[in-house]
């Protein structure tokens, strides 16, 4: 029998529309530095609030594949994409016509580079923070539990 990740929390959609909704794939990019985990944010575009990369789904791409590829990006990081869904959380884009909701089915990919020029460097800052930092700077609860739940022990093969 497979051990849950992390408790996942109920997904509030906004005014509980159930319908509309969209996928999003995210990537949570880990190391270990000074035996420590570390989680890379970036800033979101418009709002600069931390965020993990994230974008849609592309073709001929696996979920984790695609969180990679946003990874790159979004905040210039490579490298092994794992296909285990650490959690889902939901979330409105602020100026949409639509308003439907996102679920963003995250991801962990351990960072082996970390480039210093990437597509969105001029667009987003990126850092590196402690698990209890980094959950502390995610506004969404959803995601704040899988980054401050996360375990790479758990995942590892």
């Amino acid at each position: 029998m497979a051990k849950s990740l992390a408790k996942q929390l109920p997904l509030t959609l906004s005014r509980g529309r159930k319908t509309d909704v969209r996928a999003q794939f995210g990537a949570l990019c880990w190391r270990v530095k000074n035996d420590q985990i570390q989680i890379c944010l970036v800033t979101s575009r418009r709002r600069g609030r931390w965020i993990i990369p994230k974008g849609w789904p592309m073709p001929n791409q696996t979920p984790a594949k695609a969180a990679a590829t946003e990874a790159y990006e979004e905040a210039g990081l490579r490298g092994e994409a794992v296909d285990i869904c650490l959690g889902v959380y939901g979330y409105t884009k602020p100026g949409r016509l639509d308003d439907a909701p996102i679920l963003t089915m995250v991801y962990p990919l351990q960072v082996t580079h970390v480039h210093s020029k990437w597509p969105e460097d001029k667009q987003r800052r990126r850092k590196w923070f402690s698990l209890k930092k980094a959950a502390k700077k995610l506004s969404e609860p959803e995601l704040k539990q899988i980054v401050a739940s996360f375990n790479p022990k758990k995942i590892m093969r």
